[in-house]
């Protein structure tokens, strides 16, 4: 019979939310420990957009200039006709954000960010081949069984374990997400081709087409040597089996090619790579803890990546779950959970809404409520 190992925390996922998490509980003096049902890290993933109101939790923990150097620091969000090439808004960024926001806006590749928040962890706490195949919850901790047989009591279980979340099952019974009617292609460009074009593509641009359907496009490092595109199109079902499937230039060209804008047929040009992937709904929750256990991120609050403020809410919810449990300490942890809840909820429930929406940033609108907000200074209610 194996020994059950006791520990204070666990974070159930280790993607960017669950690092976060694990990182900042760390940096206030808890002992936590991270496990991660993928073999190993690797760069997986695309573009991701990091807000200002998520730089301010990078600056804790030494993150901030690290990402600075890194990452692509767009001047302006422009949102743009797809077939004219008129500009639809230009929200100021660059030093504008910083200034008024209090640290940069950044696009850095998914991995890049990830690696650097996996390098920060204690490795010796960071459990990789731990998927979670039960959980119990007990008296005084909860018994979680892992796919490679070890079990684990745990006095508090932070489920950062995404969408299909074993925690949240637990917490409010099966539900499988609903299809949102909506596929997005992720896509790698060859930079030589982009620049064959002549054409000066901005750091940070979202074409719009009628329905809603876009392709947002951005540099995902600060030397301008990776661009990347992800789109987000209304189709009536998502048919396959697998979590994304290949698509191609041509699949490209059929959505967004006839009449576009020269820049964007030569952005379709220059496509290397393509993934089609399908965007899943679940409604807003009806509770994000129970007991020992808490959500956070998409396990709590999936939405849409067209805020590109999906991963922002999740970190977000880390860094107020870890001051609300610095504040009460583990043994009241109820209260901690409690005060976490009420002062995350409205807002991740209004980023939730408008992502769903895509409607952010197509006309010109003040970004602050999301990009000056600060998670490590808003009070706790």
């Amino acid at each position: 019979m194996t020994a059950i190992d006791r520990i204070d925390i666990a974070v159930i996922g280790a993607g960017l939310g669950g690092a976060a998490a694990a990182a900042l509980l760390n940096e206030a003096g808890f002992s936590v420990d991270v496990f991660e049902q993928a073999p190993e890290f690797v760069r997986l993933g695309a573009g991701i957009h990091i807000g200002p109101n998520v730089m301010k939790i990078f600056r804790t923990l030494g993150l901030e200039d690290r990402l600075a150097a890194i990452g692509s620091h767009p001047d302006h969000w422009f949102s743009r006709d797809g077939m004219t090439g008129e500009y639809l808004s230009r929200i100021r960024l660059g030093d504008f954000a910083l200034r008024e926001y209090g640290a940069p806006y950044i696009t850095i590749h998914r991995g890049d960010l990830h690696a650097e928040q996996i390098a920060i962890l204690p490795q010796d706490r960071l459990h990789f081949s731990h998927g979670l195949t039960d959980l119990e919850e007990r008296d005084d901790h909860v018994l979680l069984t892992f796919s490679n047989g070890r079990q684990v009591a745990a006095g508090l279980v932070i489920g950062a374990d995404g969408i299909n979340s074993m925690i949240r099952e637990k917490l409010l019974g099966v539900e499988k997400p609903r299809f949102s009617g909506w596929i997005g292609h992720r896509a790698l460009v060859d930079m030589d081709k982009l620049r064959a074009t002549g054409l000066e593509y901005e750091a940070c641009v979202k074409w719009w087409w009628s329905q809603s359907r876009h392709i947002m496009a951005y540099a995902t490092k600060g030397d301008a040597s990776e661009y990347y595109y992800v789109t987000g199109v209304p189709v009536d079902s998502w048919d396959h089996d697998t979590g994304f499937v290949d698509s191609s230039r041509e699949e490209m060209e059929a959505i967004f090619g006839a009449g576009a804008h020269p820049m964007v047929r030569g952005l379709i040009d220059a496509t290397t790579e393509v993934t089609k992937w399908p965007f899943w709904n679940r409604d807003p929750m009806s509770l994000w803890s129970r007991g020992r256990l808490c959500l956070l991120g998409d396990a709590c609050h999936p939405m849409r990546p067209h805020m590109a403020q999906g991963a922002c809410m999740a970190i977000e919810d880390a860094a107020v779950l870890t001051r609300a449990l610095t504040l009460t300490g583990t043994a009241d942890y109820r209260s901690a959970f409690t005060l976490y809840e009420n002062t995350r909820r409205d807002r991740a429930t209004k980023v939730q809404t408008i992502s769903n929406a895509n409607t952010w940033l197509k006309q010109p609108e003040d970004p602050a409520w999301v990009y000056a907000y600060d998670p490590m200074t808003v009070p706790l209610h």
